[in-house]
């Protein structure tokens, strides 16, 4: 890979032509982002900065809205390789909370059911890992990107939930959703704490002021769950959300995703990813 991937403080030229294999800049992407949302705002300061209206701009790899971490923002000829890019493997940091599920697998929906939780504890979470260890299937969640038919599964998954018929969006899944190859090679309890309080709250500090609103955030704090922060390294097309479904289910109970970093994308750790600020103080 002979792309630039540029330091933090560097100054790029301002002739593309410079750079003919592409640029490369790993960003943290900010919570109640997009990934769009970054694209569009570095891929107008590159254009800016390169007097190149048809600049392509793209990203290795969708993060969700509500998770932060390494976003893969490709520019010029890296474009190209952005498929290979995404193709490695990642690493997550998740936390998932347990005695509740949402529509969505996350905090983007309320949630719609409660279970029994005060059996879970740190042990039956660590003696439940090794069973999603290794290649399996895995049905992706409704509420997301993945697309069917030629209909991206998030379109039918709004349909439903607009028209109140929350009750099938898990039949719809099963009908709906094929279930992807996906690959789990580490999981690692890092943090385990009943009901919900003495976690470390790092899953949101990169949150900007101009956080889009239009992004709904549940709280369910207040709830009084317990919570894991699992690390989780695993294959491309592995939806975290859907891990936290499937270990909810596991331990007889419902669980949803509260908190996502990206930690590493291929080679890329988050220790090497710019703010959205740095990044555009590059251009």
């Amino acid at each position: 890979m002979s792309f630039l991937v540029p330091r933090c403080g560097e100054v790029l030229s301002r002739d593309i032509a410079d750079y003919p294999e592409g640029i490369v800049l790993p960003v943290d992407k900010p919570y109640r982002w997009t990934s769009a949302d970054v694209i569009r705002k570095l891929k107008y300061a590159a254009i800016r900065h390169f007097g190149k209206k048809n600049l392509k701009v793209g990203h290795a790899g969708t993060l969700d809205p509500l998770a932060t971490g390494v976003l893969l923002v490709c520019i010029g000829n890296a474009c190209k390789q952005a498929q290979m890019l995404q193709d490695h493997d990642k690493e997550y940091i998740a936390r998932i909370r347990f005695g509740a599920t949402t529509p969505s697998y996350d905090l983007e929906k309320e949630v719609d059911r409660q279970f029994p939780y005060n059996h879970i504890t740190a042990e039956t979470v660590r003696a439940a890992l090794p069973a999603f260890l290794g290649e399996q299937e895995q049905v992706a969640p409704l509420f997301s990107a993945k697309s069917v038919d030629g209909v991206r599964a998030y379109e039918l998954a709004r349909k439903l939930y607009r028209s109140g018929q929350t009750e099938a969006i898990d039949a719809a899944a099963l009908e709906t959703l094929q279930r992807n190859k996906i690959r789990i090679s580490e999981l690692e309890l890092l943090e385990f704490v009943s009901g919900g309080v003495g976690l470390t709250d790092d899953f949101r500090e990169n949150t900007p002021s101009s956080a889009s609103s239009r992004i709904h955030v549940a709280d369910t704090s207040a709830l009084g769950l317990s919570e894991a922060v699992i690390r989780i390294a695993c294959s491309k097309g592995t939806y975290i959300r859907a891990f936290a479904r499937d270990l909810g289910e596991a331990l007889e109970s419902g669980a949803h995703l509260a908190g996502l970093i990206r930690s590493r994308s291929g080679d890329f750790t988050l220790n090497q990813a710019l703010s959205v600020e740095q990044a555009l103080a590059l251009l």
